[in-house]
């Protein structure tokens, strides 16, 4: 097969599986919704979303609903430096106070704007009384964001100490977009970033008019047996920082706007600046920040993104711009897992591209089989055959190559605690469907939508 036409059917199989292992997780983990979507091959390949916009209601949640991406925001606000740094109106190491005249004297105001965007600058994260994460406050207007950056306690540790995340810092640099601009923060990239792009799904602050298009938030079940719901509000002064909402087939054509090549609103040069890490954000080292974009590996891509947490919402979009893939997950719950979720389909692709494409007719062992012990799904990935376990937390994560012999598959790797060398057995109906599975563990599995328990195990 042609490497074009492989690598066409290698994404093929790793997306059909993702969407499979995307579903079982939404339910598995409780999550009241999930929308993705993938960019690839130069184009939105997949889309899908599952759950629930709003459980008390029992809407479904669609591709259209919206999201509180939060701190994708900070992508947003470092696009319009760069583009305001082309066009020569402000320097990456002016002083932050050249430019918001409010602060000349104080020691935020000291701080550039390449130290407030990599999280270089020392500021506090969010301020000494920052309860409007829990809505118990307003989030600052653009008089209460000063009087937090003039005060002294707000430079918490010198400049180009460490990596420090900082809200506060975000918010600064949405006062310089606009002293640079001469346009407020929010009109600004909304003209020169969204509106290029021509993306209705993308705005910088809550729309009142749209609100019924919104996905309710959700609180976590760490502390409690349900989820409540959790209200929309404006971030008003922290739109810089946590404003924005989108829904993600419009997030990922607007990371696909980051990819080499592609000058819709930066030039490559402005574009490497960005992407090129200058800090890492902890122990992992991994984990880095550029300007106004995290940076990190999964396995052995180098990818970038960025991530958001908004009381209700949590999201995650990473950009392979080698491969030129961008995956964005939005999740409705402020426990939601999308790292986990997004981290996936690398994980799937790197799997699907790691073996050569076996022979035969694998397709009919594939699906979802349950027994007392969990679930198993048996799948077609780059050609070849697996078992793996949806539930984890990494879909390509040890799983077990199989080879087909006549109506069973024989184990031929994975790890010794599994049943090398072993078959799974399995039974077809008249039409070719599989009835059962009787595992390489001697334990027989059903298909997942006819596996019931009971009320109580009890011996046959």
């Amino acid at each position: 097969m042609p490497d074009d036409l492989e690598s066409a059917a290698t994404l093929t199989e790793a997306l059909a599986y993702y969407d499979s292992w995307l579903a079982f997780n939404q339910r598995y983990q409780r999550v009241p919704g999930v929308q993705v979507a993938v960019y690839a091959e130069d184009a939105i390949a997949f889309s899908a979303s599952y759950g629930l916009a709003d459980v008390e209601n029992d809407v479904p949640l669609t591709d259209q609903h919206l999201f509180r991406i939060a701190s994708h925001s900070k992508t947003f606000t470092g696009t319009a430096i760069l583009q305001l740094v082309e066009q020569g109106r402000l320097r990456l190491d002016d002083r932050a106070s050249q430019h918001v005249t409010e602060i000349v004297g104080t020691p935020v105001g000291e701080r550039t704007v390449r130290e407030l965007l990599a999280h270089a600058g020392g500021v506090t994260r969010d301020s000494l009384d920052a309860n409007w994460w829990q809505l118990s406050t307003a989030f600052p207007d653009r008089d209460q964001l000063l009087d937090v950056l003039r005060a002294e306690s707000s430079a918490v540790i010198a400049e180009n100490e460490r990596f420090k995340y900082s809200n506060i810092g975000y918010g600064l640099l949405g006062l310089v977009v606009e002293a640079a601009s001469g346009t407020p923060y929010n009109v600004y990239v909304q003209t020169e970033i969204v509106d290029k792009l021509g993306l209705s799904g993308l705005g910088p602050e809550l729309d009142p008019a749209r609100l019924n298009e919104y996905a309710a938030g959700y609180s976590a079940l760490a502390y409690a047996d349900t989820r409540v719901p959790i209200e929309h509000v404006d971030t008003r002064a922290l739109a810089s920082a946590t404003g924005f909402f989108g829904n993600a087939r419009d997030l990922v054509t607007y990371f696909s706007a980051h990819l080499p090549g592609d000058n819709r609103l930066l030039s490559d040069k402005s574009k490497r600046e960005m992407q090129h890490p200058l800090w890492t954000t902890g122990a992992d080292e991994k984990a880095r920040y550029g300007l106004g974009l995290a940076v990190t590996k999964v396995g052995e891509r180098e990818v970038f993104g960025h991530g958001g947490g908004y009381p209700g919402h949590i999201t995650r979009t990473l950009v392979d711009p080698e491969q030129r893939i961008v995956v964005s997950v939005l999740t409705n719950a402020i426990d939601g897992p999308a790292s986990q979720l997004a981290e996936g389909l690398f994980r799937l692709l790197d799997l699907a591209a790691s073996k050569d494409r076996g022979d035969g007719d694998l397709a009919r062992f594939t699906g979802r089989f349950a027994n007392l012990w969990g679930v198993t799904d048996f799948v077609v990935i780059g050609g070849r055959l697996y078992a793996t376990d949806p539930s984890g937390p990494n879909p390509a994560e040890e799983p077990q190559p199989l080879e087909a012999d006549g109506d069973t598959l024989r184990v031929t790797g994975g790890n010794g605690y599994g049943s090398y060398g072993e078959s799974y057995r399995f039974t077809f109906d008249a039409d070719g469907a599989i009835e059962s599975v009787h595992g390489s563990s001697g334990l027989t599995l059903h298909p997942i939508d006819t596996f019931t328990l009971g009320e109580r195990v009890t011996v046959s």
